[in-house]
């Protein structure tokens, strides 16, 4: 099997770390690592007053938070504020491991912030203008699944099965039969390919009957997970690549939203405490 042509997520990812810079780098097996919370920096040219009043807007969220919870998917509206506060809260948020964007029917982009469970959801127009720009909660932005259900269809008409197929009839077959039976709140299926005999015509069977379609993520935490959607409801490619960007896992899940895709409850307590903290920071004098 070809690990190159296993690779239906539409964004060149750049590789970081131990390993990646070319035949120049010692040659030795790079060890794991896991991305840690760092409070993020103001901008340098930030001005006083500037600063003072995007932390009072981020203080009065964060009281909102407290009193909706993580999933409330409290929002606010950054849109009405000037450049200058809304760099500042950008630079004061920093950006967390997922990030993600959809290209039909609407251009979305999402970034998680350097606080877990807290995003940063922005709706562009045709000519790049910016239509939506907001901060909200909760395990991950409905947009994302609400633009897969709007591409996505319900069934899917077989597809030809080319020499060399061995298990493409059998695979289709079973992700038919799951994607139809899924409801919301039922447990992910999990097809993991990488485990599977499964030839190079059976993969490009799978890929040109579900292609990748028009939304797509990308968590960077130990290596990096590649998601992205089908023209199937509800089912996602899943592919994890380690931090060489070589390919160790290959898979299709069935479900709403793909798990490592989503933000935890229990991380959130720390996000309001370290977003408190940080505010804390930004009011003390100079």
């Amino acid at each position: 099997m070809n690990p190159a042509r296993l690779r239906p997520f539409p964004v060149s990812v750049v590789a970081l770390g131990p390993g990646s810079q070319g035949d120049e780098a010692p040659a030795y097996l790079p060890l794991p690592s896991m991305a840690t919370f760092a409070a993020p920096r103001l901008p340098d040219d930030a001005a006083p007053q500037t600063v003072a009043a995007a932390a009072r807007l981020l203080g009065a969220y964060l009281e909102r938070l407290g009193e909706e919870g993580f999933a409330g998917g409290t929002q606010l509206d950054l849109l009405p504020l000037d450049a200058g506060q809304r760099e500042v809260i950008t630079q004061s948020l920093g950006f967390g491991e997922l990030s993600a964007f959809t290209t039909a029917p609407q251009h979305w982009r999402v970034q998680e912030t350097a606080f877990a469970g807290l995003w940063r959801v922005l709706q562009l127009a045709d000519d790049g203008g910016v239509r939506v720009d907001r901060l909200e909660t909760g395990p991950i932005p409905p947009v994302l699944g609400h633009m897969m259900a709007a591409n996505a269809r319900v069934e899917l008409a077989l597809p030809d099965y080319p020499p060399g197929t061995m298990n493409a009839p059998a695979l289709v077959e079973e992700i038919r039969q799951q994607a139809a039976a899924w409801r919301p709140g039922q447990p992910a299926h999990v097809i993991n390919l990488t485990l599977l005999p499964v030839s190079e015509a059976d993969l490009d069977t799978l890929y040109g009957w579900l292609g990748h379609r028009e939304v797509a993520l990308l968590s960077r935490g130990y290596g990096n997970c590649r998601i992205t959607s089908t023209r199937l409801a509800n089912v996602w490619w899943v592919q994890y690549f380690n931090s060489m960007d070589t390919l160790i896992l290959n898979s299709l899940e069935i479900t709403a939203m793909p798990e490592v895709a989503l933000a935890a409850e229990e991380d959130f307590a720390d996000t309001t405490q370290r977003l408190g903290e940080y505010l804390d920071l930004l009011a003390e004098p100079v």
